[in-house]
């Protein structure tokens, strides 16, 4: 009876860890989003990869350390399309600008939507969470200061600095509503009717005040 060979098992290609540590977060946002950030553990990350341990451990010596730099990453990333898009909402057409800012912001979670995943879960990690309230009081704080002057710009709107924390609340609370639907599987909306309808409505809410 012939005997039979066994393949020798394919190795893993050899990366430096300056090319290696992507493909780790990748695994790990994966792993986060699919089944909890419970499951983000070096060994499912090399198992995943299909690595050893040991090239893991090469680029991130703990599991700590590789959480840390998940979330450094992927809020980088979030907070800047987000104030991007916060910096569209410009123009004398106050309708225009809303619909544009809306547009922005739900194009930066539709290329992206893992990361968002990642934050919008029903039970965010304590770390994720806390990342999440600060980079909210740093786009809070940057629509504070253009908020205020385009209404009374567009609208004369009186009253405004008893108004405007509520005013902010308001724009803050739609932009997470918004990006909540978007990611909602089997949704029917995209990044631009979403945008549209969500920037008709909170103008008419902020024409109002």
């Amino acid at each position: 009876m012939p005997t039979q060979t066994r393949k020798p098992r394919e190795r893993a290609a050899h990366l430096g860890p300056d090319r290696r540590r992507p493909q780790i977060l990748d695994a790990a946002l994966t792993l986060a989003v699919e089944n909890g950030i419970g499951a983000v553990t070096l060994s499912a990350i090399a198992s995943q990869l299909g690595v050893s341990r040991p090239v893991v451990y090469s680029c991130f010596g703990d599991r700590v350390e590789l959480f840390e730099a998940l979330l450094a990453r992927e809020g980088e990333h979030m907070l800047e399309g987000v104030l991007v898009a916060l910096h569209r909402a410009r123009g004398d057409d106050p309708q225009a600008a809303f619909i544009d800012g809306y547009r922005a912001l739900l194009t930066v979670v539709a290329e992206r939507p893992a990361s968002w995943r990642l934050v919008f879960t029903a039970n965010p990690d304590p770390a994720v969470a806390d990342r999440f309230l600060r980079a909210r009081q740093i786009v809070s704080d940057n629509a504070s200061r253009w908020i205020a002057p385009a209404m009374t710009h567009w609208w004369q709107t009186q009253d405004i600095e008893r108004k405007l924390p509520v005013l902010i609340e308001l724009f803050m609370s739609s932009c997470e509503a918004a990006v909540r639907l978007l990611l909602t599987p089997g949704t029917e909306w995209n990044a631009n009717t979403l945008g549209d309808f969500f920037g008709r409505s909170m103008c008419q809410a902020f024409r109002a005040a």
